[in-house]
């Protein structure tokens, strides 16, 4: 708890067996309330892992229903849980959870509603092993986004996330895919709700055993970024109404 406000960590989770138990070691329990996992019917012993580490709240999927969904799961329980603010981390050790206590806290003295953790600021994506194709892609896709939402930030596509609890009630994320662009919708239904979004640097790990989609999946992704950016656009300008955006 931080400012007196719960704190609750939601980790989704597939085939994380390997790196599962080096990203809880990491976590600075005592800022937070409580731990969320989504297994997305992982192959190998991510549940198991998952119940011995003592986390309290594992939701196991029967079948792979995608990152997205995945999310979509974590946000209901943690509201469902009163959370105050959430944090999403990746259970696949690239991201660092040493930086909950600053990321929440920028929250809960009101500083920002929503913080990402960035691996662009001070160089950390190539000095932790950022293949060079996906940190021009990265570099490319967020300038392209940042002149169309009229944003300033280093990345959107980052792994690391907090967000306060009102943030998260107030945008329509049930509406957004299922899969890997999840999280650039997200950011474009915060940014056209005029929420400001808060940066800090973090460092990243690419690793043999940390997840990395493919580059023919990359590639879908990148092209739903600029489909999610466009449709931003027109919405905005009153052009086209896209279901991303509605409430209720």
């Amino acid at each position: 708890m931080i400012n007196n406000k719960k704190v609750v960590v939601v980790m989704p989770a597939y085939n994380a067996a390997k790196t599962l138990s080096k990203t809880f070691a990491d976590i600075p329990f005592g800022f937070i309330d409580d731990i969320i996992l989504v297994d997305d019917f992982s192959s190998d012993n991510t549940q198991i892992i998952a119940q011995e580490l003592g986390i309290k709240h594992v939701i196991r999927f029967d079948s792979n229903k995608g990152y997205g969904a995945n999310q979509k799961a974590c946000y209901d329980k943690a509201l469902d849980l009163n959370a105050d603010i959430i944090i999403m981390i990746h259970a696949d050790y690239q991201y660092d959870p040493r930086l909950i206590p600053a990321m929440c806290s920028m929250i809960a003295y009101g500083l920002y509603p929503v913080v990402l953790g960035t691996r662009i600021l001070g160089k950390g994506a190539l000095k932790g092993g950022m293949p060079i194709y996906k940190y021009f892609a990265n570099r490319l896709l967020t300038l392209f986004q940042n002149i169309v939402l009229n944003e300033k930030l280093s990345e959107y596509h980052t792994g690391l996330r907090a967000y306060s609890a009102s943030v998260l009630s107030a945008i329509p994320y049930k509406n957004n895919s299922d899969n890997f662009v999840f999280d650039n919708e997200m950011l474009a239904q915060i940014i056209m709700q005029d929420h400001a979004i808060g940066e800090v640097s973090c460092p990243t790990r690419y690793f043999a055993e940390a997840s990395s989609i493919s580059l023919g999946k990359s590639v879908i992704y990148g092209f739903g970024v600029l489909r999610v950016t466009l449709q931003f656009r027109l919405h905005r300008w009153g052009i086209f109404h896209f279901n991303l955006f509605r409430q209720g």
